[in-house]
């Protein structure tokens, strides 16, 4: 989607009319009832663990079920046009939401971290990320962590990342990129229109138990603790509703503590054997709460996807608090990046600002106070910020 496309959805009637005039009955409804929009992916874990165990309830939200979508566009648009108002997006996709397009987005929590990796096809030959070049590589979107992550690998070995059609040969140097819904991916590396793809669980883990596919790196593994996802809402609604944002963020944080400490539970209840908020099977969701093992993935095995078993991690993790820090690596990560479109306006803003600027820390704070919820990694009574660790 580009940014006429992008600004064309934001202008729509519905949605105009709903920033203009609060009071209509669209916007109401906006205010009155939890309406959540999500990719199939375990990223979206803490939104629908949330609904299935009843804490936006218990919160006092009226609540639907969550709509599945399949594409980050849609979802996109879905949020701009109020069909949602609340939902997980890859923190790249806010910040290419509010300063270039000037989208009144706004990040009230982290969602998860970690829970992404490179898979490879079984016939690829590759073996590191040395043996990249040449390939066909896909994302699922520009402005995605994945995308950053992959070519911060790419250039640590040496690689050029490219943005050309599939039938184009490709230098021993250069790393062709393509943009492939989620969903659509592990099909594409079985019937080798693709060589890898990186992207969020459960995709990785079904690919190893389907078609025999290896990760090449798990992406926590490379950016320690990395975000990936992050829970968003309008600056409009966040403003004048602060008691259903609270509500909302409360509800997010309850559901990431519980998900922390009931991995398998989680997994039966998100499947498609539970209460099908994912459409994959138990086994596979078990996978990814669960299957990190070093014997299978750390030294001794080729490919090596964990590198770093001392920094001792999760394939998913959980964990609400927005490190400006994070934010500020990854903007000066998006400005080194090769996306499709135009990028200009990665250099209006200094990093600093927009990790000032995106987030809206004060419901976390709150929620973290009030609910109990308790994470390693965060401590209220300290500065709360970190040192971010990339090691490749």
């Amino acid at each position: 989607m580009n940014r006429r496309e992008f600004l064309t959805i934001g202008a729509g009637a519905a949605a105009a009319a709903c920033f203009a005039t609060p009071l209509l009955s669209s916007c109401s409804r906006e205010l009155d009832t939890l309406q959540i929009g999500y990719i199939p992916i375990t990223d979206a874990a803490p939104l629908l663990a949330a609904h299935a165990r009843g804490f936006f309830r218990d919160e006092g939200l009226n609540v639907e079920r969550p709509r599945m979508i399949r594409t980050w566009s849609s979802l996109v648009e879905a949020f701009l046009s109020g069909k949602i108002n609340v939902t997980h997006l890859l923190l790249p996709i806010p910040i290419w939401m509010r300063y270039n397009t000037g989208a009144p987005v706004k990040v009230v929590a982290w969602d998860h971290t970690n829970g992404s990796a490179l898979t490879i096809g079984r016939d690829s030959g590759i073996r590191t990320f040395s043996d990249l070049g040449g390939s066909q590589i896909a994302v699922p979107f520009w402005y995605s962590m994945h995308n950053v992550i992959l070519q911060l690998g790419l250039r640590e070995r040496g690689l050029k990342a490219v943005i050309q059609s599939q039938d184009t040969p490709l230098a021993p140097d250069e790393v062709n990129l393509l943009v492939l819904p989620p969903p659509e991916m592990p099909a594409a590396l079985s019937s080798k229109k693709i060589d890898a793809y990186i992207v969020a669980e459960p995709f990785n883990a079904l690919a190893e138990e389907r078609t025999g596919a290896s990760i090449l790196r798990f992406t926590g593994d490379i950016w320690k603790n990395h975000p990936c996802c992050v829970v968003v809402m309008k600056e409009r609604i966040i403003n004048s509703n602060p008691v259903f944002t609270q509500k909302v963020v409360n509800g997010v944080v309850r559901a990431q503590d519980w998900l922390r400490q009931n991995p398998l539970e989680a997994a039966s209840i998100l499947s498609q054997e539970g209460e099908n908020y994912l459409p994959v099977p138990r086994s596979v969701l078990e996978r990814v709460f669960s299957g990190y093992e070093l014997d299978r993935y750390g030294p001794g095995n080729t490919p090596q996807a964990i590198m770093h078993p001392e920094w001792d991690l999760k394939r998913i993790d959980f964990q609400p608090y927005p490190y400006p820090s994070a934010t500020e690596f990854i903007y000066r990560q998006l400005q080194e990046t090769v996306v499709g479109g135009d990028a200009e306006f990665l250099s209006r803003q200094s990093s600093a600002f927009v990790a000032k600027d995106l987030a809206e820390t004060r419901f976390v704070k709150r929620a973290l106070r009030e609910t109990g919820a308790v994470f390693p990694d965060i401590d209220l009574n300290a500065s709360l910020s970190r040192e971010e660790v990339i090691s490749l």
